[in-house]
């Protein structure tokens, strides 16, 4: 299983972007998806996450009513977007995908990890 995270730059605070996670190897019904961050000098923290097959989406509060999470059946791959960013939304995003179609917040609960992709968000 791969997982190829892609989509992150450099973007003024109060603008947007949308990452993608392509998935190959295997078709994820049964799975849940993850997004994960981790800025420079803490820990790899939850961001959101989806189960493949009914689609219900899962965030934490510090993302809640702007970051939206989705997935696309027929092309294997998981949206994260992201809108209303802040400096503080500044971290390398990783995907990830879970043997399970019970969401996991900790790290510890993911198979697979994608390489991640970097988000700068300047103030």
């Amino acid at each position: 299983v791969q997982l190829q995270a892609s989509g992150g730059g450099l973007v003024q605070a109060g603008g947007s972007l949308r990452l993608s996670c392509v998935a190959s190897g295997r078709t994820f019904n049964g799975y849940s998806m993850g997004w994960f961050r981790q800025a420079p000098g803490k820990e790899r923290e939850f961001v959101a996450a989806i189960t493949w097959n009914a689609g219900n989406a899962y965030y934490a509060d510090s993302v809640k009513g702007r970051f939206t999470v989705s997935r696309d059946v027929a092309k294997n791959a998981v949206y994260l977007q992201m809108n209303s960013l802040k400096a503080e939304d500044t971290a390398v995003y990783y995907c990830a995908a879970r043997q399970s179609m019970v969401i996991s917040r900790t790290r510890g609960g993911y198979d697979y990890w994608g390489q991640g992709t970097l988000v700068t968000v300047s103030s």
